[in-house]
Parts: C-alpha cells; sequence; structure tokens
C-alpha cells in the first residue's frame, strides 16, 4: 500500500476532499493526497465563482488530470468566500501541495456540525485501505 501524506488537523469526505477551518472561522477545501496520487498529473481545474453557495454531497466542480476528469465534490455547505485562482494557470500545484498551495476553495459554512461529520485522519485511511482490498 503506498504511503499517503493525512494530516490529522483536517477532516476528509468519502469522496476524497478535506476540509480545514481557518482562524476565521471559515473552511479550506481540496482534495485528499490520495486522491491526487490516483489522479495522476493534474492538467485542468474549473471551480466555482465567489459568491456561489455549495451543498455538501454535491460536486462544486471538476478536476481532470492525464488518467480522468472527476468531480470535485463538496465535503461541506456554504459560500464560496475565495477560490485558489493560481490553479487556472498551475494546476499542478495539487499534485505538488494538495494541502497547502493546491487547496481549491475557501467557503463560510452555513452547516458548521458538517465539519464533525467527516472522518478524521485514522478513519479516512481505514475508508482507503478498504476501497484497495
Amino acid at each position: 500500500m503506498a504511503d499517503y501524506n493525512l494530516p490529522s488537523e483536517h477532516r476528509y469526505s468519502s469522496d476524497d476532499e478535506w476540509a480545514s477551518l481557518t482562524t476565521e472561522g471559515q473552511y479550506l477545501i481540496g482534495i485528499s493526497d490520495y486522491a491526487q496520487q490516483q489522479l495522476g498529473d493534474i492538467v485542468f481545474v474549473e471551480l466555482p465563482t465567489p459568491g456561489d453557495v455549495v451543498t455538501a454531497g454535491r460536486p462544486l466542480g471538476v478536476i481532470e488530470s492525464v488518467k480522468a476528469v472527476s468531480d470535485i465534490v463538496s465535503p461541506l455547505s456554504g459560500e464560496i468566500i475565495s477560490i485558489n485562482e493560481d490553479l487556472a494557470d498551475n494546476p499542478e500545484r495539487i499534485n505538488e501541495d494538495c494541502y497547502s498551495s493546491g487547496w481549491l476553495i475557501c467557503i463560510e459554512p452555513s452547516e458548521p456540525a458538517e465539519f464533525n461529520e467527516l472522518m478524521n485522519a485514522d478513519e479516512y485511511l481505514t475508508h482507503i485501505e478498504e476501497r484497495e482490498d
């Protein structure tokens, strides 16, 4: 089994996205290290517009790699505050560091309790291992 970087301060969805609370009470969202490894070289990302509202469990954008095109599924509900505009010209940032320079969106949550319903790093690793069996 491959090694995956799964920061313990993040929470993870079964769709392979992560969410992390910012100091302003908002959430950064991106795809997990597992997801970016499975996708391979990422060549394009389509993200929503600030002001858009996203719903947990629903697509918020599209990510395209040399292997596949996949929906990005929002792990949380809320309003898009900002997007990582650098990804338009540099989508490979997701492969390089999916938790820092490769974050996707920042949202103001409408249902903050949804964060606690996401998996912690250990639960998410078990989820990955069960899929790989």
